[in-house]
């Protein structure tokens, strides 16, 4: 969990995506993800989080859903949804907060 800590506690916003490999939304999420980070660069970071391999935190955080997405900054989580999103749609999101 100290992990998890740093990834958060950035100046920038970090969006985290829990997922797995066998959900298809999750699946179809990743090209999404790609955009969401080319479009932004170095102002966001974009971390994908395998729930088969961090169960313990998935557990932490409540997810129950897939694929979830959060956007936390200074280690706050700023925004929370499950389901897919669109990239235009989490790009204007990440931008509140850069």
């Amino acid at each position: 969990m100290s992990k998890f800590g740093e990834l958060v506690d950035l100046k920038i916003p970090v969006l985290l995506d829990f997922y797995t490999e066998g959900n298809s939304a999750s699946v179809s999420m990743n090209p999404v993800l790609r955009d969401v980070a080319s479009a932004l660069g170095n102002k966001a970071k974009v971390i994908k989080i395998d729930i088969d391999k961090n169960s313990q935190l998935a557990e932490a955080l409540r997810v129950k859903a897939l694929p979830t997405l959060m956007i936390y900054k200074s280690g706050e989580m700023k925004w929370r949804q499950s389901g897919e999103q669109d990239a235009p749609t989490l790009i204007g999101l990440l931008k509140e907060y850069i």
